[in-house]
């Protein structure tokens, strides 16, 4: 008997490593254990979800690859929008696919809006959503999603690169490997597996992947040789060139510039792509289009430009603040890696579809030497005046130096960017949310020490073994479906990829009482996330809207909040911020080693208009 009590006893006990304690008895695998196995190939770390009935079987397939020494493991969301925004930070960190599930019924329902942002962003992701078992299909089972109940293929139909029912245990691998290609190819974006509970628990025919997913999902560097070669004629002939940096550009950023200091080419970017860049940088002449600079809508109106090359952009609303004229006048040549972007600017003179870093690899190695035209503008000192201390914000018609060193209380907003990008150390990930947080942050944020990210002449900078690959930059952010909350998500799904930097989620008091719950997630994974709060009481972008639109001023009003207090109640941490003499008093070391997160609730003076003229226009004319 006590032999046997002891027996039982070991069986039951938690594992040492994992704290996880298996059933009774251990079942053989099952296909929820082969899909487990093919991400794990794949290098992903964490799948994001919310458990539910319908899913069971995938987190049970978890728990035995962890118990087994497995390295593949789960975050819980609060809300399943909150876990695919996770699965979207995580993929901008590490190059990785996000992998995001949820149940049946409203657990799916709720992923499609982050499901979309991440659609119209092109961020690679795999979505997987549980459906009840196939005999009970059309029986009104609870939380049933299939094409008899709520239909969710249906809504995922438009926001996905892939979409399909796995409705048998073989179809498994063979719709994996095709939803895989369709989110990682160009363009890329988020595809759906549903998936019956009784196909997940059916037995695996196989125990390993027989596939090897890393050459199959392996990136083509294509490009068109003649095509290129037509480039490099209109670039000889070009007397100055303006290079538009395009979020697409995160992983041929080093050569693109590499080709603008050998040309003596000027570059500005995208909102998106401003995080690609050092602002310090000598040619960096600002960001154009939404909650841009004068600068770079100058730089794009100089009379001495003749060729300008937009490069890894979308050409949609932000990119080109609301279609700007600038561009329309035959000078434009688009660079992108999908047709869907080139499609959008039939004015070019030219179009080159392929892979950016390839196409800037082969401009690069067949310049012989650089432009003795213009090198000395570039490698030279510039002249006094030529850009203030500050970045290029002060010379906007929007600006004055006296925002940005202002001590007014409530702090400015231009101080407080100011002060952000000041106080936290290189290699810091910012991620600016939806509403005033990301105009204020595009337009003034501006981070310390930044190294200026050009390629060597001699070629590309050696990479270390285990050095991660993030394409996504200092500054992240979400345009075109842009929800409210996408950062507080992205934020903690980026700190679960690379927990060796400060992540700072910059968002608003309408955002944080939207989703802000998520920040017990970074506290039950003791993750170091500084979350930015700018109170100002209001829905900011909607009242300042209404105000410049002349419309009625209603629908904005935000009750008190102290989010430093819910923060403490949550089991971060949480500081009251009103002057920037209250930011420089915090202990940014001790803050940016905690194991857990610190949320600064920072009242903003509440009239300060943030840069939204773009978008402003676009929607009082309609164009």
């Amino acid at each position: 008997m006590l032999e046997n009590a002891q027996i039982e006893q070991q069986e039951h006990a938690v594992h040492p490593a994992t704290g996880l304690q298996p059933p009774a008895t251990e079942r053989d695998e099952d296909t929820a254990d082969l899909l487990i196995s093919y991400l794990e190939q794949m290098g992903v770390e964490y799948v994001f979800g919310v458990p539910g009935g319908a899913i069971e079987p995938l987190y049970n397939a978890i728990a035995r690859n962890l118990r087994h020494g497995g390295n593949l493991n789960q975050i819980v969301a609060r809300h399943e929008a909150g876990a695919a925004f996770m699965a979207d930070g995580y993929a901008r960190e590490t190059g990785k696919i996000g992998v995001c599930v949820a149940t049946s019924g409203p657990g799916a329902t709720n992923l499609l809006t982050a499901v979309a942002t991440a659609y119209s962003n092109n961020i690679p992701m795999l979505v997987i959503t549980g459906q009840p078992a196939l005999p009970s299909f059309g029986k009104q089972t609870l939380q049933e999603s299939s094409c008899t109940g709520i239909d969710v293929l249906g809504m995922f139909r438009h926001c996905t690169r892939y979409n399909s029912l796995v409705s048998h245990p073989q179809q498994l691998e063979c719709k994996l490997l095709a939803a895989l290609q369709h989110a990682t190819r160009s363009p890329a974006g988020p595809v759906h597996l549903s998936i019956p509970v009784d196909v997940f628990r059916a037995p695996a025919t196989k125990r390993a992947p027989p596939y090897d997913m890393g050459s199959l999902l392996r990136p083509a560097a294509l490009i068109d040789p003649d095509a290129v070669e037509t480039l490099r004629g209109i670039l000889a002939s070009a007397r100055k060139i303006l290079i538009l940096v395009g979020n697409g550009c995160g992983d041929s950023i080093h050569s693109i510039l590499q080709f603008a200091q050998i040309k003596g080419a000027t570059f500005i970017t995208t909102s998106e792509g401003k995080g690609l860049v050092s602002p310090q940088h000598p040619l960096y002449r600002g960001v154009f289009g939404f909650g841009g600079h004068a600068t770079a809508e100058e730089a794009s109106h100089a009379p001495s430009v003749d060729v300008i090359l937009a490069v890894g952009t979308s050409m949609g609303e932000w990119d080109t603040g609301g279609w700007n004229a600038s561009l329309l006048n035959g000078r434009l040549v688009h660079i992108a890696d999908t047709e869907e972007h080139l499609a959008r600017t039939p004015m070019a003179r030219f179009h080159l579809r392929g892979n950016v870093r390839a196409i800037f690899d082969r401009l690069v190695e067949r310049i012989p030497e650089p432009d003795q035209r213009n090198v000395p503008s570039v490698m030279g000192a510039r002249a006094p005046g030529d850009r203030p201390a500050l970045g290029w914000h002060p010379s906007d018609a929007l600006d004055s130096m006296d925002a940005y060193c202002s001590d007014a209380t409530p702090i400015k907003p231009q101080r407080l960017m100011k002060e952000l990008g000041a106080l936290f150390p290189h290699g810091t990930r910012f991620l600016a949310d939806a509403g005033n947080s990301i105009a204020w942050a595009i337009h003034c944020l501006e981070p310390r020490d930044r190294r200026m990210g050009e390629r060597r002449m001699s070629g590309d900078r050696p990479r270390g073994p285990g050095k991660r690959r993030s394409a996504g930059g200092w500054l992240r952010l979400t345009s075109q479906f842009a929800p409210m909350g996408w950062a507080i998500g992205a934020a903690i799904g980026t700190a679960a990829a690379n927990p060796d930097v400060p992540v700072v989620c910059i968002t608003g008091d309408g955002s944080m009482l939207m989703n802000g719950q998520e920040l017990s997630v970074a506290v039950a994974e003791q993750q170091c996330v500084i979350f930015v709060v700018l109170n100002d009481g209001a829905l900011g972008m909607v009242k300042h809207g209404q105000r410049l639109c002349g419309a009625e001023q209603i629908g904005f009003a935000l009750p008190p909040t102290d989010f430093a207090a819910i923060s403490r109640a949550l089991g971060g941490r949480g500081y009251t911020i009103h002057s920037a003499a209250d930011i420089q008093a915090l202990d940014i070391k001790s803050i940016c080693t905690y194991p857990g997160p610190t949320l600064l609730d920072v009242y903003i003076d509440p009239e300060e208009v943030p840069p939204i003229g773009s978008r402003l226009r676009v929607l009082q004319e309609g164009v």
